[in-house]
């Protein structure tokens, strides 16, 4: 039966998406240059500036089909026109431009004109087949006008990671829109010639626009890079700290986790923030932060999966043969389906830590680097607690090559509730990656996480004089 499941998925993908995928470069269904998402954006590499902005500006609209009253999205308008590519690049991005109409229309072909409709900015991860991502962030919106309209996407298709600052592009972007198509064409054609900054940089673009005269626009990267692809706001509002720590349980196992929402907004917001929780770890397997319509046999998938699905589809949801599924209602703030032992999967200790880390100060938090930071924070803290260990159980080889050695980094933990948990944990793709990763780099990467692990050695160290005293 798991078979045949798994086959339905593979040729729906195979169908839609010739030669895509979407997510990461591990546990791929399908051929795919794209298939829907599987590695998050908390795992996209960290840029130091200098790279384009973007690669293309399109907009996606809904033409009526030739037979029948129903809708699909097309792209209507393209920046810049790629001309004199060679065959296979041309071929590569036809099957780019192909495979992303779907993704900027998930809900179906269904659609009526419209008067009134709420903006929505969301975003989508295209991965090619080495591996490298591209990232559609997106804007769906009514256009100007009289009388009852459809809406259309503004899509920027970028390599980089950075949803806070294409957030403010695609508001120009809007501003601009309400005008005239041909005002957007200047602006983005400053963006693309600009460098993208590095983290806690400005860059500042100078744009015309009729009627206000000339602007400057200053664009800011964050200086803590690792959190500049995330907004854990929605999360907060959507679940209580108990279920956000429960759902990280599920990601840390690597389970079925789905997530049902109204509005693509919510449900790209708060996949991407689950998935950042997992930093500096990063999801391998299935990840669709909104499934297609045309993809929604994704949940029957018996290999692990992080997706987002809108409410409309809930009873198809409901009705499909699925097992060991964390199914999370996001418009209620509640669980509809569960394994059961999501609150013994951690550690007790170190639960009420996170817990803990989590409701202290948190209604004095006023800006989103803030409550970033503070929700992100002790679930760092929790691997440097469970694994921070990790560097001192890599033997090196002459060549410089390392070998991790699991038994003894699990024995070197204390703790039997730690090491009956990292037992576990170690088995995961989630870990196996990290480790991989660390057993080829000579040296720890001097980043967030390694950081986050001297301060904690040294803090151990502080401490031992001071009990030695008190004894």
């Amino acid at each position: 039966m798991e078979g045949q499941v798994a086959g339905r998925v593979l040729r729906i993908f195979r169908h839609r998406l010739p030669r895509l995928r979407a997510g990461s470069p591990q546990d791929n269904p399908g051929e795919a240059v794209k298939e829907p998402e599987r590695a998050q954006e908390h795992s996209l590499p960290n840029f130091a500036g200098g790279q384009h902005f973007f690669e293309y500006l399109l907009v996606v609209s809904l033409k009526k089909k030739c037979s029948g009253d129903d809708y699909e999205p097309t792209i209507t308008y393209q920046f810049p026109k790629r001309e004199n590519l060679l065959r296979g690049q041309q071929e590569e991005e036809e099957r780019l431009l192909k495979a992303i109409p779907l993704f900027c229309f998930p809900d179906g072909n269904e659609w009526a004109p419209l008067t009134e409709y709420p903006r929505e900015t969301f975003s989508f991860v295209l991965t090619n087949v080495d591996g490298s991502r591209k990232i559609g962030y997106c804007r769906r919106l009514l256009p100007a006008g009289p009388g009852p309209r459809l809406p259309k996407v503004y899509c920027i298709i970028s390599c980089i990671g950075c949803f806070g600052l294409f957030s403010k592009i695609l508001d120009e972007v809007e501003k601009r829109h309400q005008i005239s198509m041909a005002v957007i064409y200047p602006f983005m054609q400053g963006l693309r010639e600009a460098a993208f900054p590095a983290p806690g940089k400005t860059v500042t673009l100078k744009s015309f626009i009729p009627d206000s005269g000339t602007e400057f626009i200053s664009l800011t990267r964050p200086l803590d890079s690792h959190l500049e692809h995330v907004d854990f706001s929605s999360l907060l509002h959507c679940l209580s700290f108990e279920q956000i720590l429960q759902i990280f349980a599920s990601a840390v196992l690597e389970r079925k986790i789905i997530f049902l929402a109204e509005g693509l907004s919510t449900l790209s917001q708060c996949i991407h923030a689950a998935a950042a929780l997992l930093y500096p770890f990063s999801w391998a397997h299935t990840y669709i932060p909104v499934v297609p319509e045309s993809l929604l046999a994704t949940v029957c998938c018996p290999t692990p999966f992080m997706v987002g699905v809108q409410m409309r589809f809930r009873q198809e949801v409901m009705d499909s043969p699925m097992e060991e599924v964390l199914l999370v209602n996001l418009c209620e703030g509640t669980f509809l389906l569960s394994v059961g032992d999501e609150k013994d999967i951690l550690p007790p200790k170190l639960q009420e830590d996170i817990l803990g880390s989590l409701a202290r100060g948190i209604d004095e938090l006023k800006t989103s680097e803030e409550i970033n930071e503070h929700v992100s924070g002790p679930f760092v803290q929790f691997f440097v607690k469970t694994v921070g260990h990790y560097a001192s159980y890599i033997k090196r080889e002459a060549n410089g090559q390392g070998c991790f050695q699991e038994r003894s980094f699990c024995k070197a933990l204390t703790s039997k509730t730690k090491r009956r948990f990292v037992k576990k944990f170690v088995k995961t793709q989630l870990f196996s990656l990290f480790i991989q990763e660390a057993e080829k780099s000579k040296n720890p990467p001097a980043g967030y996480f390694q950081q986050k692990i001297l301060e904690y050695e040294e803090q151990k160290k502080q401490k031992k004089p001071r009990e030695k005293t008190v004894k």
